[in-house]
């Protein structure tokens, strides 16, 4: 809209005939459903030149940085979210006449009563009083992945340990006699798969839950980890509350929670975002590794990078995770581009 100053910006979406929608290989999965999205303005254009470049991080026009708005980081963002579903993206342009952008989609049909109404969220701060003590393993073959729920859980007031494979944790099992075990599936050594079925192989081992943690978006892949002595199975990326429902489902385990949380509960403001104070507070690797997820399409490692910001500063985590959830990624790297020309 900012580039088109006369004329209009018209914009068609269809469905793909039947010939054009995506079949599976899994008979038990529905095709796929192309949606198709064309934008069309009748601002300036792009140069020929620049067309190739489009695409890239911080990377704006000679229109764009006329308009003195904006990172060059919202069509490299739109193309990783378009790829990420499966789609493609192209553009044709007249300098002087106008744009076009033009991509597709893979989509699902769902039902309605499959759709989760969002509830609202109280933050865990601490375990009840007069509790058992419960000893949580973590296995993760990444130290980021396991950093990430030592730093949640520890400050509850569990009692943590942490496996690199699923070798060093049977072992953990038998040494430490933890009450839950968050086990990711795919390790080197030994997966989760089948430290699990050895776990669960002694009465000792029988009596302790494993909740899985997997990256896969695939429905057969709960029943399969199941089926292998899972108890519970938890998709990467997780919430926090996801991990505290699983343990309190599987251990009782009771909380104390932050009463502001919906008391005073509000959609955290833009300006909120904008607090150079609070970036600063972050360390500058971690800033950048969310930059770089942020600009890579990375959801899974900038989720867990916005999780470990809020061990630093919670209101600036909590205003980088509404943004996270609404898809406003450029809102983010915006903040984190100001912060940089401050300190510059």
């Amino acid at each position: 809209i900012k580039f088109t100053t006369a004329g209009g910006i018209t914009l068609r979406v269809w469905r793909g005939t039947h010939g054009e929608n995506v079949p599976v290989e899994d008979a038990d999965l529905p095709a796929a459903i192309k949606l198709n999205f064309q934008v069309e303005d009748t601002g300036a254009g792009v140069a020929p030149e620049e067309l190739d470049s489009l695409f890239e991080a911080f990377v704006q026009t000679e229109t764009g940085k006329q308009s003195q708005e904006g990172t060059g980081l919202g069509l490299a963002i739109s193309r990783k979210f378009i790829q990420m579903m499966g789609g493609k993206i192209k553009v044709t342009s007249e300098e002087g006449r106008g744009t076009t952008f033009e991509f597709n989609v893979q989509v699902y049909e769902v039902d309605e009563a499959q759709v989760e109404s969002a509830q609202p969220q109280r933050r865990v701060i601490a375990l009840e009083s007069n509790q058992p003590r419960y000893r949580i393993l973590i296995v993760d073959d990444k130290p980021i992945n396991r950093q990430l729920l030592i730093k949640l859980l520890t400050p509850i007031g569990f009692e943590v340990q942490e496996a690199s494979n699923g070798q060093e944790a049977v072992t953990l099992t038998q040494q430490w006699n933890p009450r839950l075990v968050f086990m990711d599936m795919r390790m080197p050594i030994m997966d989760g798969y089948e430290a699990t079925q050895q776990i669960k192989s002694s009465t000792a081992g029988q009596a302790i839950a494993i909740v899985a943690l997997t990256a896969s978006v695939l429905e057969e892949e709960k029943a399969i980890v199941l089926s292998a002595g899972c108890d519970d199975f938890l998709r990467k990326p997780f919430r926090e509350e996801e991990i505290f429902n699983a343990i309190s489902k599987h251990l009782g385990a009771r909380y104390l929670y932050d009463q502001s949380d919906l008391a005073c509960e509000s959609k955290p403001t833009s300006e909120s975002i904008r607090d150079n104070n609070s970036w600063r507070e972050l360390p500058t690797q971690l800033v950048n590794d969310l930059q770089e997820a942020l600009i890579e399409g990375d959801v899974e490692s900038a989720d867990q990078m916005i999780t470990q910001i809020s061990s630093y500063n919670s209101s600036l985590a909590s205003s980088i995770r509404s943004h996270f959830d609404n898809f406003e990624f450029e809102a983010i790297l915006q903040a984190i581009t100001a912060v940089r020309e401050v300190e510059v």
